[in-house]
C-alpha cells in the first residue's frame, strides 16, 4: 500500500512540474517492491474512465535540447590532369614528349610547378562547411575549408608522381591515400584514385584489363576499389579513361563501346550479390551525350549525373574544343547513391580560365599551347558532385 501511494504521489507531483520538450531523465529511485499496474488519481477513483501509466513515473529536469544528427556530405571529384608525367624516362613507354630535352623542355621546375597546380585544383574543388553540417571526419568544423573525400584522376603517369602529389605537394598534409593501375598504354599515362581513410576504408582493389580492338594499341585499363563508407555499406568505384578519338571513328567507338562492356559486367557482378550497392563510375569516356558508349551505362541502370552540369564562370562542359563546349568527363552513379546526390557541377574556378582570343569567351588554361609552356592546369575542367548521407 505504501509503494502504491509513493507512486500516485509521485505523480501527481510530476504533472504539476513543466515537462521540457527535451532534458535530462531523472528516474524515481527503486521502489521496495515492484510498482504495480496503477492509473491517474482522477482515473483511480473512477475506474471508468481509468488510464493506464507507467508503474515508474519519471521527472524531467530541464537541460539544454541537443541538436539533432549533422548530415554527413561527401565530396567526389573526377579530373583529367592532362599529362602528368615525372621527367625521368620509362625505358618501357613512349614517354619522351616529357623528359628535360624534349622540345618542351619537361624540367624538374615545370613537373613540380604542375604538380601543384593540380594539387590546387583539388583543394579548391572542397567545400565550406555550414552550421549543421559536418564532414565525415570528425576535424571539421563549421566556417572550415574541407578537402574532397574522393578524387579520380586521369592520365597520370606512375607512382612516383602520385608520391610527389600526396606527400610532398600542397596536398602533402591532406594526408590521402592512392591506388592506381599499371596499364599497358604506350605513353605509360594511368588512372588513380585519391581517398580519405577517414571516410572511406579501402577493401580491395584490382584493375580491369579492356581487351584491345584489333589494329589498335592497348588502352588504360579500368581501375575497380571497394570500401567502407560512413552508413557502413560498401561503396563500389570504377576509374575509366577511354580511347582517345583520334584515329578511324569506326574502330575508336568500338573500343570506348568495349570499355563500357567490361565496366557494366562488374557492375552486374557486383548487383548479383548486393542490388542496392552504392556504385560510383567516372573518368574521361572520350564521348559526348548519348554517344553509343553512354549508353550503354545508362541502359544498365546507371544515372549520369554530370549529364547537365555547368559551372558558374562560364563552362558549359568540362572541355571546350574549337570554340564549342562538351563534356567528355562523366560521373554516373547507381544503387543506393541515386537517392543521395546533392548536387553536380562543373569546377571552372577562375584560376583555371583564360580568355578564348579566337572562338571568344573562357577556356581551360592548359600546361602547354602547342610547344609553347604557360604554366596552366589542364584542358579539363574537374567535375564535382556532392553526396548526403
Amino acid at each position: 500500500m505504501k509503494t502504491l501511494l509513493l507512486c500516485l504521489v509521485t505523480q501527481v507531483l510530476n504533472s504539476l512540474l513543466p515537462v521540457p520538450a527535451c532534458g535530462k531523465v531523472i528516474s524515481c529511485p527503486p521502489p521496495p517492491a515492484p510498482c504495480p499496474p496503477i492509473y491517474s488519481l482522477t482515473s483511480y477513483l473512477s475506474p471508468l474512465t481509468s488510464k493506464k501509466i507507467a508503474p515508474c513515473p519519471q521527472i524531467y529536469s530541464p537541460a539544454p535540447c541537443p541538436l539533432p544528427p549533422a548530415p554527413k556530405t561527401y565530396t567526389f571529384v573526377q579530373l583529367n590532369c592532362e599529362n602528368l608525367f615525372d621527367c625521368d624516362h620509362d625505358t618501357l613507354k613512349n614517354d619522351y614528349e616529357y623528359l628535360p630535352d624534349s622540345k618542351k623542355k619537361w624540367d624538374r621546375p615545370r613537373y613540380w610547378r604542375k604538380v601543384n597546380n593540380i594539387a590546387r585544383e583539388i583543394i579548391a574543388c572542397g567545400e565550406t562547411q555550414r552550421q549543421g553540417q559536418e564532414k565525415n571526419d570528425s576535424m571539421s568544423r563549421a566556417g572550415e575549408w574541407t578537402l574532397p573525400d574522393m578524387v579520380a584522376l586521369c592520365e597520370v603517369e606512375n607512382d612516383s608522381v602520385l608520391v610527389a602529389l600526396t606527400r610532398r605537394s600542397l596536398l602533402r598534409q591532406a594526408r590521402y591515400d592512392y591506388v592506381m593501375t599499371q596499364s599497358a598504354d604506350e605513353r605509360g599515362i594511368d588512372v588513380a584514385l585519391l581517398y580519405s581513410p577517414f571516410s572511406f576504408r579501402l577493401l580491395r582493389h584490382y584493375p580491369l584489363r579492356v581487351q584491345p580492338v584489333e589494329g589498335l594499341h592497348a588502352t588504360r585499363d579500368v581501375l575497380y576499389a571497394a570500401g567502407i563508407i560512413a552508413t557502413g555499406d560498401t561503396l563500389h568505384v570504377m576509374v575509366a579513361h577511354a580511347p582517345s578519338r583520334r584515329g578511324a571513328r569506326r574502330l575508336s567507338d568500338e573500343y570506348r563501346m568495349r570499355v563500357s562492356q567490361r565496366i557494366m559486367a562488374t557492375v552486374d557482378s557486383i548487383r548479383a550479390l548486393s542490388p542496392s550497392a552504392p556504385l560510383i563510375v567516372a573518368g574521361d569516356f572520350n564521348a559526348y551525350g548519348q554517344e553509343p558508349s553512354l549508353q550503354i551505362l545508362t541502359d544498365g541502370l546507371l544515372t549520369d549525373i554530370s549529364l547537365e552540369a555547368k559551372g558558374q564562370n562560364g563552362a558549359r562542359g568540362t572541355y571546350k574544343y574549337m570554340g564549342e563546349w562538351g563534356s567528355l568527363d562523366h560521373l554516373f552513379v547507381g544503387g543506393a547513391l541515386r537517392d543521395r546526390v546533392q548536387e553536380c557541377r562543373i569546377g571552372d574556378f577562375l584560376f583555371l580560365l583564360e580568355d578564348d582570343k579566337k572562338y571568344g569567351g573562357v577556356k581551360p588554361r592548359r600546361t602547354y599551347i602547342g610547344p609553347r609552356y604557360q604554366n596552366g592546369f589542364s584542358d579539363h575542367l574537374p567535375l564535382i558532385a556532392t553526396f548526403q548521407w
